[in-house]
């Protein structure tokens, strides 16, 4: 099990879990450099017996039992069309992942260590990768590390949403008597989650600027200000903002806003796939007015509702 008390609020530092993929073309053999969110991590163990499942794609390795607990097991080198290297000697393991309370597992050729890293380090991914279906909108950010090699962090989430294991709810009636006015300022590096959230609160009425770190989310927060001076407030209604981001994390991000007297008094709810009680007690240290887990379109709309209504209640 992985410790979620390393990292301080604010310390705008993330830990990766470094693991490898290899590939065999043209006989010479790659070795890819990839990471994930220790936060995403509930543990990696070695390769446990699998129970196939007939008629799924060739991808999804099958099912096993974790101390009561079926998790389905994805091979990431079948995922992104990955020639295996057949004769070497690698250590397979399984990365068990955690997000919006739904464990999976992920098989790789070899887990080499934890980092620490500082999101400034980290860049946003403006490439265009050729592994297989490995596109961009699946790499979250990219770092380098010794020897000037390139580390990918990938995007998880919207791995497992492709792969249709994770169906997020993204139906909520909402009443045109209850519909709101003005702006919302979502952040969020993942170009699905972003959609999603956009998607709920534009149906609230809500005028949605994206933004896909906290350095992006400042810059918009400056022009926003541009435009509407010391009224601000009653233009901007409220943020949703995920934790886990390139250049600038959500924490710090929320802290910068608070330290500033032409935005603190605008509530922040962060929304986050990270579904533990020590990221809600950091989201409240942070000044988060509200901590979502990601993705009940339901909880969301009630969440910004209750938060718009207390501010207004507040004034």
């Amino acid at each position: 099990m992985f410790d979620d008390n390393v990292l301080k609020t604010g310390s705008n530092e993330m830990e990766l879990v470094d693991f490898r993929i290899f590939k065999q073309t043209g006989g010479k053999v790659y070795e890819g450099i990839y990471g994930v969110n220790v936060a995403k991590v509930r543990e990696i163990i070695k390769m446990p017996n699998l129970t196939e499942l007939p008629g799924v794609p060739e991808y999804i390795e099958g099912i096993f039992d974790l101390r009561g607990v079926v998790i389905p097991v994805i091979n990431l080198a079948k995922w992104m069309n990955i020639k295996e290297p057949p004769e070497m000697a690698m250590k397979p393991r399984v990365i068990i992942s955690e997000f919006s309370e739904i464990l999976i597992g992920f098989i790789v050729h070899e887990a080499k260590r934890i980092r620490r890293i500082n999101w400034a380090d980290i860049e946003a991914a403006n490439f265009s990768a050729s592994s297989g279906t490995l596109d961009k909108g699946k790499i979250t950010g990219v770092t380098r590390i010794e020897n000037d090699e390139v580390l990918l962090i990938l995007d998880l989430e919207s791995i497992v949403e492709e792969l249709g294991i994770y169906s997020p709810k993204i139906e909520v009636d909402i009443d045109d008597a209850k519909k709101l006015h003005g702006i919302a300022l979502v952040l969020d590096d993942s170009s699905t989650a972003r959609k999603l959230v956009k998607d709920t609160l534009e149906k609230m009425g809500l005028k949605v600027v994206e933004a896909k770190d906290g350095i992006e989310g400042l810059s918009k927060m400056q022009d926003m200000y541009d435009m509407y001076g010391e009224n601000l407030g009653q233009h901007l209604r409220i943020i949703l903002s995920d934790i886990e981001m390139p250049q600038m994390d959500g924490y710090r991000f929320a802290a910068t806003l608070k330290d500033d007297s032409r935005y603190s008094n605008i509530p922040i709810i962060f929304n986050s796939s990270l579904s533990n009680v020590y990221s809600e007690a950091q989201s409240k240290e942070a000044g988060g007015a509200a901590y979502l887990t990601k993705f009940d379109a339901t909880i969301l709309y009630n969440e910004v509702l209750r938060v718009i209504e207390a501010q207004k209640s507040a004034k």
